[in-house]
């Protein structure tokens, strides 16, 4: 094996050697989730030398001097503040999803038209309108961190796989005997799964548009579904109040996760694929082993239906979304609240961390999106300008920009205000 570079990966941390083996080029990850301003870099390198053959003597100092550089990174304080930047009428009829790719210089729009529109943010201009569904475009994701192709997910029954290039239609999944509602690749974009009305996911190829398993076990529908980092298994979460574990190679179930009084609305597996979370409108949110199924804790505090759920990059906290018009954010270790956000008018729909895990964006039915503080649990700013329910909202990988999507049929763009290429 011969080292060619080091990469950093600052969300979450880690380094990612690219060496060379048999005239191939590969790829390896060193994750380096518990990195902390407080860290003692030196003997981190210390203790990645001994354990990785690539990081050799040589090599140290220059491995020193890029954790030093991630150390910094992470420990600068979150100063963004966002300006709108542009607004975007994005469809005729109501918008349904929307979603970046990694770098925020490209988003997606499904909607109720039929269509998944390819916009290019930066120019605010539309790209390719990716056109051939029968009925709504209700679920749309790009295979991130590539970007280069998009699923989109059909009440026609269908999902479609694109080229983001070009907007050609790569394959029609068909298969399905209900409306799609949720998408997903795979961590390699090898491998799309798609959950439905029908109770059942389904596992397609992407080189061949081949089906490759059936998940069926679920008794109602599938409202979510994603893969582990590793992309060995996938979990859905169901209205039938559980969440279910599949094996991707076969397609069964591993195991069901048990314990909700109310539907599902969200599950979502941490970063390094130890936990589960699952919120309901039980009212509750649950911690789940990943691979014993047993149920670590019941966080409650909400006085409402939990209406989303979702980890920070390095899967150390939990943000809820509830028809309370609160957020909170836990400790996943303690299982411990550690901020509440109170001040939206009406219902999150929509929660997500920033990239660094400092900040929280909440979307509410009261037309707005409010950006709260996790340690201090104020609030930094509220982006007005929606006139109806804003339902998504999506930070790009740098933090430095925002989408929110309303039923007002537009999309949002705002910027930080320090941005060399907010317009006036």
């Amino acid at each position: 094996m011969r080292l060619v570079r080091f990469l950093l990966r600052y969300y979450p941390p880690g380094i990612i050697l690219e060496y060379e083996q048999a005239s191939q080029l590969r790829t390896k990850t060193i994750d380096l989730l518990d990195l902390t301003e407080r860290t003692n870099v030196y003997e981190l390198v210390a203790e990645l030398q001994q354990s990785e053959p690539l990081i050799t003597v040589s090599k140290v100092d220059q491995v020193s001097k890029l954790l030093l550089k991630l150390q910094s990174k992470l420990s600068s304080p979150d100063q963004h503040k966002y300006a709108h930047y542009k607004t975007l009428r994005t469809h005729v009829l109501p918008v349904t999803n929307i979603s970046f790719n990694k770098s925020g210089s490209k988003f997606i729009s499904g909607s109720y038209d039929r269509t998944c529109k390819v916009w290019d943010t930066h120019k605010s201009t539309e790209l390719h309108v990716l056109d051939g569904h029968k009925n709504v475009v209700y679920a749309v994701a790009f295979n991130n961190p590539f970007g280069d192709k998009i699923v989109t997910g059909s009440f026609d029954r269908t999902a479609k796989l694109w080229s983001t290039e070009s907007g050609k239609c790569y394959h029609t999944f068909k298969g399905h005997t209900a409306e799609i509602v949720c998408v997903t690749f795979n961590p390699s974009s090898t491998l799309v799964a798609t959950g439905s009305m029908d109770t059942m996911g389904k596992v397609w190829d992407v080189e061949s548009g081949a089906e490759m398993a059936t998940l069926q076990g679920h008794t109602s529908e599938i409202i979510s579904i994603q893969f582990s980092n590793l992309g060995d298994k996938i979990v859905t979460g169901s209205f039938d109040n559980s969440v279910n574990i599949w094996d991707v190679e076969t397609g069964h179930k591993v195991i069901s996760l048990l314990g909700h009084r109310g539907e599902i609305s969200n599950a979502v597996i941490s970063y390094d694929d130890s936990l589960i979370a699952s919120g309901s409108m039980d009212k509750s949110c649950k911690l789940w082993d990943s691979r014993s199924g047993g149920c670590i804790e019941t966080l409650y505090g909400h006085t409402d239906e939990v209406l989303d759920i979702s980890f920070d990059h390095r899967g150390r906290q939990l943000l809820s979304a509830s028809a309370d018009t609160t957020a909170r954010v836990f400790d996943v270790a303690t299982c411990k609240c550690l901020s509440t956000f109170v001040g939206h008018e009406r219902e999150i729909s929509k929660g997500t961390f920033n990239p660094s895990g400092a900040r929280v964006a909440t979307a509410s039915s009261d037309s707005t999106v409010r950006i709260w503080d996790v340690a201090s649990s104020t609030l930094i700013q509220a982006l007005e300008g929606h006139s109806d329910e804003v339902f998504s909202c999506q930070f790009n990988y740098a933090g430095d920009m925002l989408i929110s999507g309303s039923k007002d049929n537009t999309c949002r763009l705002w910027r930080d205000v320090n941005s060399e290429r907010i317009i006036p």
